[in-house]
């Protein structure tokens, strides 16, 4: 049981400090939308202000540890968020206990991406959509990333630009072609110390 848990951690450890967070994997066709498979562990996230042109959004599936998860599947062609922070807890590690790792960018535009796609199970802040379609067919979605849609008939939305202030959201996965950090820090701590 052990064995399993730091294999896990080790793992986590291993993505985040090539300073893309837990769980960046590389865009591809589109084959997110349907199925992704993740690690077991989810992760926070949270802004004072995300800034998004080419926004989607529809329902998805992530299964990974033998358990699948539906989410929420949001696209962005391009997005930035200020004062980021991004936190994964591990509880009860041998000899250790608790775990938290956190990745921080504190400035303006600390963390922005390209055809960055999040699945997540939770989000809250205020958000304010520009020219927004609701309701649309998730598989006909335009306005994201690239080849990003949901399944056909399904319940999707989209909009030229979103902007989320007070961001505070709970993902299983994160993609993007490209994501940069301006003044990253990445800490690894005893103890629960997330984001929120």
């Amino acid at each position: 049981m052990g064995r399993t848990r730091w294999a896990r951690f080790a793992g986590v450890l291993g993505i985040g400090a090539v300073g893309a967070g837990a769980l960046l994997f590389g865009m591809s066709q589109g084959a997110l939308a349907a199925s992704f498979a993740v690690s077991g562990t989810n992760f926070k996230v949270s802004a004072d202000n995300l800034t998004g042109q080419g926004f989607v959004q529809f329902g998805g599936v992530d299964a990974g540890a033998g358990k699948t998860h539906v989410v929420a599947v949001s696209g962005f062609k391009t997005a930035r968020l200020d004062k980021f922070c991004q936190s994964v807890f591990v509880a009860n590690m041998p000899i250790v206990g608790d775990v938290t790792m956190r990745i921080t960018a504190d400035g303006v535009g600390g963390m922005s991406a390209e055809n960055l796609v999040v699945n997540l199970t939770d989000l809250n802040g205020d958000l304010v959509l520009g020219n927004p379609e609701i309701g649309i067919d998730a598989n006909k979605v335009t306005k994201g990333p690239q080849n990003l849609r949901g399944l056909p008939g399904s319940f999707g939305l989209q909009a030229d630009s979103a902007n989320i202030t007070s961001l505070q959201q709970t993902a299983w996965a994160t993609t993007a072609q490209t994501i940069r950090f301006k003044g990253m820090n990445l800490t690894i701590r005893q103890g629960k110390q997330e984001c929120f």
